[in-house]
């Protein structure tokens, strides 16, 4: 049987991540890499328990949320584990968000605590204040300003602190996940979650071993990267490089020449700006790498067949959501299917089925339900929203597929009309609100369209006041428009400037005919 199988009642998973690793003789090896530094396995578990008693001394206790808005960085690791150890709730939220953004967070969870990246505070500060359940704010990596110092606060906590005596159906974390329409939901997450992720994909499907060093363009913040970068390499006492940077494709290229590690995440939108680049295989020494990863949005063919021609490495599609928390369905090494999301991990079923549930001929396109022990337990004060994706232990992810004769799921699209974009979800209505709040447009909707690399980007058709204003100047000035006012990774690529937009007899706008 697998370890989370046979997880005693009450087990707190700070303990199987972090301290198992220093219990098992691992305290003074390398567990992750940051700047110019090397956190040994003693380090992490010093860094959580400190950060665990500095947030118990603040008041913070069982089930209390804790806001973590933190860069790849030290902090996110003492406040993640450390919040943990405690009993507490650590919630990472997405670094490329608005203030606005934040404040909803804050209110929704009703965090007692925030720990930030002095970088982030910029944005996330002048809301902090009408955050009404915020009692304090931990500032990291700088200057606190007027609220608390993070390093000061850790550096007078004590190194000890043993385990809360948590269940292993306790909560653990929450992910926010978007949805198409209304507000994010908070997918709350168990203490058993993440070995279950671990001893699935992470042992079974990458075979993690202790020698790995891994390297992950998705952040902490999402789930595909808080395991790629975060428990997947604890799990195996292995070793992970932290960067704390936008990955770009440059940057990224010299974070393998330089940390050397042999297992890279990414997804297709990077593979495809760093295959862009001139000769980057003449440049930038890529030979440590042993297998690469990708998910966020589907990987075509084409993207597979020249990453490996190019640098004789193999990438490794799947699919996984935050309410799951980590990847279900992948290919294998040296079995993939290229443009495939390949079989289901083992400990998940997959089944594709229509509207009422019933399963769908092989070959036909239908709704992807998934089964699978770390499938969260339901949305935070999401009541409607949660029955609409759990069915019994099957959970509907949302996502159209198809199945081959050999049983491998094919990406048919979302069932709703929401985009994936560099691997980050965008909805086109959130898009479309703020283009209408420029003063030249009548109407606007917004659509996936693909790029030269086949990815998915948004294009905005747009409907002036005045159509003779229509050219490539205000194109420009609605996509910078859009950069301002929300998180710049949802502005249109493309602005197509029509009379009118295809609409129902309702007056809903018809997206399907704009896709078309």
């Amino acid at each position: 049987m697998s370890t989370w199988e046979t997880l005693p009642a009450q087990f707190n998973v700070a303990t199987w991540f972090v301290d198992r690793n220093v219990a098992d003789g691992r305290g003074a090896a390398p567990a992750f890499h940051y700047e110019d530094r090397i956190l040994t396995y003693a380090d992490v578990q010093d860094l959580a328990n400190r950060s665990g008693n500095a947030l118990r001394e603040l008041g913070v206790q069982m089930e209390d949320r804790v806001l973590v808005l933190c860069l790849d960085a030290p902090e996110f690791l003492g406040a993640f584990w450390g919040a943990i150890k405690i009993g507490a709730i650590p919630i990472p939220v997405n670094t490329l968000m608005r203030g606005a953004d934040y404040l909803y967070f804050l209110r929704d969870s009703r965090a007692k605590a925030a720990v930030i990246s002095a970088p982030l505070l910029a944005e996330a500060g002048p809301v902090l204040g009408q955050a009404p359940h915020l009692r304090h704010v931990l500032v990291a990596g700088g200057k606190p300003g007027s609220y608390l110092s993070y390093e000061d606060r850790i550096a007078k906590a004590s190194a000890s602190l043993t385990a809360a005596e948590t269940s292993k159906d306790d909560p653990a974390f929450w992910l926010y996940s978007s949805g198409s329409t209304g507000f994010p939901k908070g997918a709350v997450h168990l203490h058993h979650d993440m070995v279950v992720c671990y001893e699935t994909y992470a042992a079974q499907v990458l075979k993690l071993r202790p020698d790995d060093k891994v390297f992950s363009a998705a952040k902490l913040f999402f789930a595909y990267g808080l395991g790629n970068a975060g428990y997947f390499p604890m799990g195996a006492g292995a070793q992970s490089v932290l960067y704390p940077h936008r990955p770009t494709p440059d940057g990224v290229f010299e974070v393998i020449a330089r940390y050397r590690p042999t297992i890279f995440f990414g997804v297709p939108t990077l593979y495809a700006a760093m295959l862009a680049l001139k000769e980057p295989e003449k440049r930038w020494d890529v030979s440590s790498l042993r297998l690469c990863v990708s998910a966020g949005e589907a990987l075509p063919e084409e993207l597979y067949n020249r990453w490996r021609e190019r640098f004789g490495v193999e990438v490794i599609d799947g699919i996984g959501t935050t309410e799951i928390l980590h990847i279900f369905l992948s290919n294998r090494p040296g079995r993939s299917r290229p443009g495939s999301t390949g079989l289901p991990v083992p400990g998940y079923e997959a089944i594709v089925v229509d509207d009422e549930g019933r399963p769908v001929e092989q070959g036909d396109i239908g709704n992807l339900r998934v089964k699978g022990d770390s499938t969260m337990a339901y949305y935070w004060n999401k009541h409607e929203k949660t029955k609409e994706a759990l069915y019994g232990s099957w959970i509907q992810t949302g996502d159209k597929y198809w199945q081959d004769a050999d049983g491998f799921f094919w990406f048919a699209g979302r069932a709703d009309d929401m985009l994936k974009v560099g691997g980050i979800w965008v909805s086109p209505v959130e898009v479309e609100a703020t283009l209408i709040k420029h003063p030249a447009v009548l109407e606007a909707a917004v659509v996936g369209h693909e790029d030269t690399d086949r990815l998915v980007k948004p294009k905005a058709f747009v409907v002036l006041k005045e159509p003779a204003r229509a050219g490539t100047g205000l194109a420009d000035e609605l996509k910078a428009f859009v950069k301002d006012k929300i998180a710049p990774y949802k502005y249109p690529r493309w602005v197509e400037f029509v009379a009118e937009l295809p609409k129902t007899a309702t007056g809903k706008i018809q997206r399907f005919k704009l896709r078309a």
